[in-house]
């Protein structure tokens, strides 16, 4: 009895040992599990696409107000305080062009995204003040050129140069170029020939318009849907303010408008258009020139140490996508909370050949 007992134990332990020898040699022929680690995108989000713009500076004035007709008999509307009426919520003549030829262009290639040249015309006032009133060649080509501040994430956007300087002429940091504000990136993608000379210049104002337009029509959009509007806005500058100010100068437009000669054109040596607001401690910028907040500057922006290596070119890449996120509804008003009262002010009649920027001025339909 004790010798069956103590043979069943042998045999107990001897098949113990060959169930771990087996064991042990399974799991030596596996390779080593590594240790779990999270994946270097786990937990950090991606980083958003550049706007237009770089979401650099804009030009925060409103639009004028809507002054009643002319009074009987004298032929002219009430002058404004602060600038003369004939140049006053006005579009100079070469923006205007641009803007329409835009307009039509995309009409064609993009019917289904109902594009109104008025929403060219207000976000080129709000980026640029159409060219700083039109101070643009025969052909529209901005002179002197259009920047604006480095994007050296002092205060803006922080963008490193993408272009070698061909088109800011800033071999470290990139910069906004031309009356509708491309930073060079982003004009890679979108850039446009609008005059047909066989170029693609962001400082060239019917360039500029007519890239502005593919972008915003770009992914399908349908711009009479206010949420698709919204989108496209907010694509320029990723900004509500930004988005309240184009919104106010686009009703102000579809309520009425005139066209004013071109401002001389200057010299063709770099210049910045727009000033890059001072900072308080808050960190808001300060508003500056008073009522209608910041001004483009008077003074020139330092002279870029290297010239631009490239000329503008011609198009070879396809058409990118445009960003989908919407923002909350935001619909495109008639009249902007009292600031476009009664009917549109009128230019003075004449024979439509204006003889200074602030004498008689083109009535359009």
């Amino acid at each position: 009895m004790a010798r069956r007992r103590n043979g069943r134990i042998r045999r107990s332990v001897r098949g113990t040992a060959v169930t771990a020898a087996a064991v042990a040699a399974l799991t030596a022929s596996q390779p080593p599990v590594p240790a779990a680690h999270p994946s270097p995108a786990a937990g950090r989000a991606a980083a958003p696409k550049a706007s237009v713009s770089g979401d650099g500076p804009y030009l925060t004035e409103l639009p004028p107000l809507r002054t009643p007709g002319p009074s009987a008999g004298t032929g002219s509307p009430a002058p404004s305080p602060l600038l003369p009426a004939a140049r006053r919520g006005g579009i100079p003549v070469t923006a205007l062009e641009a803007y329409r030829r835009a307009d039509a262009a995309l009409a064609l290639s993009h019917p289904r995204c109902r594009l109104s040249w008025q929403l060219l015309a207000a976000i080129g006032q709000v980026e640029s003040g159409h060219a700083r009133g039109g101070r643009v060649t025969a052909d529209g080509t901005a002179a002197p050129p259009i920047l604006g501040p480095r994007l050296d994430g002092a205060g803006f956007a922080r963008i490193t140069d993408t272009d070698g300087g061909a088109y800011d002429g800033d071999t470290v940091y990139d910069r906004a170029v031309g009356p509708m504000q491309f930073i060079p990136s982003t004009w890679a993608a979108w850039g446009a020939d609008g005059n047909g000379d066989g170029r693609e210049d962001p400082n060239n104002i019917h360039d500029a318009a007519l890239a502005a337009g593919r972008y915003l029509c770009a992914g399908g959009r349908n711009l009479s849907d206010p949420a698709d509007l919204n989108r496209a806005i907010l694509g320029y500058n990723r900004s509500e303010a930004y988005l309240r100010t184009v919104l106010a100068w686009f009703a102000y437009f579809r309520g009425g408008h005139f066209a004013i000669p071109d401002s001389p054109a200057g010299q063709a040596a770099p210049e910045s258009a727009r000033p890059k607001p001072s900072r308080t401690a808050s960190g808001e910028p300060e508003r500056a020139g008073g009522e209608g907040g910041a001004r483009p500057s008077s003074a020139p922006a330092p002279t870029p140490e290297a010239e631009p290596s490239k000329p503008p070119r011609k198009r070879e890449t396809a058409e990118p996508e445009p960003e989908t996120s919407a923002p909350d509804r935001l619909d495109v008003p008639d009249r902007i909370g009292g600031l476009l009262p009664g009917p549109t002010a009128t230019p003075p009649a004449g024979d439509g050949d204006p003889a200074s920027g602030d004498a008689p001025v083109l009535r359009l339909p």
